[in-house]
């Protein structure tokens, strides 16, 4: 894990750059059950993709998350839009039960601001912030050899993450509605609006 020092002085400085305080969790969730993947007729070729999760790095079919309106974020650890991760979580949590998902993709291509290994990453991710929803191993997602699904997402959106916590937002049949820059935090009406839209279709 990271050094406590470092934690704290992070926690510090994201706190002081964005004006909130982090949530806490004493332990980490546990890994979810793996979840069988839908139908292949029935999976949007944007999903038809496997990447292994964080916790453990077991292999996840992302067609698991068809019919699901989808928020793709890639995300760092030592970054000033790390406290995102808080609100990130609040979103999952609150629409989840009408289908939305949450997936981050831990990268450490922006600023090397992701420099650990997995287990560092989730163990900050639920013990600092409290964090539920799906996270994957840390992958490249920008440059000349993103991931798969990144490639995609750029291809679709002509956009690429230009820093960390950049989001794309998927609808419920596959289809990449929309790109938000890192500022777009998950509280800005924007955003908020938009996914709320996603979800009624």
């Amino acid at each position: 894990m990271f050094p406590m020092t470092a934690k704290a002085i992070f926690a510090l400085s994201c706190a002081a750059l964005l004006g909130a305080t982090p949530a806490h969790a004493a332990t980490p969730a546990a890994p979810a059950a793996p979840v069988a993947s839908a139908a292949a007729g029935s999976c949007p070729a944007i999903l038809k993709q496997t990447f292994n999760r964080l916790q453990d790095d077991m292999p996840q079919d992302l067609c698991q998350y068809a019919g699901k309106v989808v928020l793709v974020v890639n995300t760092a650890s030592y970054c000033g839009f790390t406290n995102q991760y808080e609100g990130l979580e609040a979103m999952y949590a609150k629409y989840a039960p009408k289908g939305l998902v949450v997936l981050g993709f831990p990268s450490n291509d922006f600023g090397k601001q992701e420099p650990g290994n997995s287990k560092e990453i989730a163990d900050f991710c639920y013990n600092t912030y409290g964090v539920k929803f799906p996270m994957f191993a840390k992958s490249v997602v920008h440059g000349d050899h993103p991931n798969p699904l990144y490639v995609n997402l750029i291809k679709i959106t002509g956009k690429a993450p230009a820093w960390n916590f950049h989001k794309y937002l998927i609808d419920r049949n596959g289809k990449v509605v929309d790109s938000f820059p890192s500022k777009v935090t998950p509280t800005d009406k924007e955003l908020v609006s938009a996914v709320e839209h996603a979800l009624a279709q």
